[in-house]
């Protein structure tokens, strides 16, 4: 009875610290949110609770390793982050929330074998790296001063070479230029540029709207 008894708890607890990890992700409108996370965290906690169960159970009977199931907790979650994980051009997005899929998963385990100390503290460090750390990432994005640039152009012979020597001659770094989507008339098109320091973004912007043949420029 004293088992099934911790066995609840811990499996309450993993639903508890997993959905908050997850209720940060659904904030954000991101692929793996609430539901997701806490899934990840209880069905880790169980697999542990199982393992430690089979454990206890045939270890006198047979050679047993109580990690071995749980292990595959590790690698089958690679899976399920992978699809998080979604390339568009030269951005690649979900990177972060395929990382938290796999610290929840850890965390699950860490219930379910009982270091709950361990599991609390990682849960906090983890909410405070998501909350507050992408200001540090902003920061130093402003630093680098790196940009996307997408641009709905007409298209004809020359225009994309048009816009590129434009920003040629404002000394700007061109990184990458990637052909996104194209119709009879119209294409679009995904330029990086690295810009130099005396240069403001709204001044590019301006000199891309003053193009003939831009319809729609948008930054990232």
């Amino acid at each position: 009875m004293v088992w099934e008894a911790e066995m609840v708890l811990r499996l309450l607890l993993a639903a508890f610290l997993g959905g908050i990890i997850g209720l940060e992700r659904e904030n954000l409108n991101k692929a793996a949110g609430l539901r997701t996370h806490t899934l990840v965290s209880v069905g880790s906690c169980l697999i542990m609770l199982v393992s430690i169960s089979m454990y206890k159970q045939f270890n006198s009977e047979v050679n047993a390793d109580p990690a071995r199931l749980a292990a595959q907790v590790v690698s089958g979650i690679g899976f399920l982050g992978a699809g998080t994980i979604m390339r568009s051009g030269v951005n690649v997005k979900g990177l972060t929330t395929a990382a938290t899929l796999w610290v929840v998963a850890g965390i699950g385990l860490a219930v379910g074998s009982g270091n709950y100390l361990a599991a609390a503290l990682t849960t906090i460090l983890v909410f405070i790296l998501l909350v507050y750390f992408y200001k540090i990432e902003e920061f130093v994005g402003a630093k680098k001063r790196i940009y996307n640039l997408n641009i709905t152009l007409t298209d004809r012979p020359g225009q994309i070479g048009l816009v590129c020597s434009a920003l040629g001659n404002l000394e700007i770094e061109i990184k990458n230029v990637d052909l996104k989507e194209q119709n009879i008339e119209m294409v679009q098109v995904e330029i990086l540029v690295k810009l130099p320091y005396h240069l403001s973004i709204e001044k590019v912007q301006h000199l891309l709207e003053n193009i003939e043949g831009i319809h729609k420029i948008k930054l990232s």
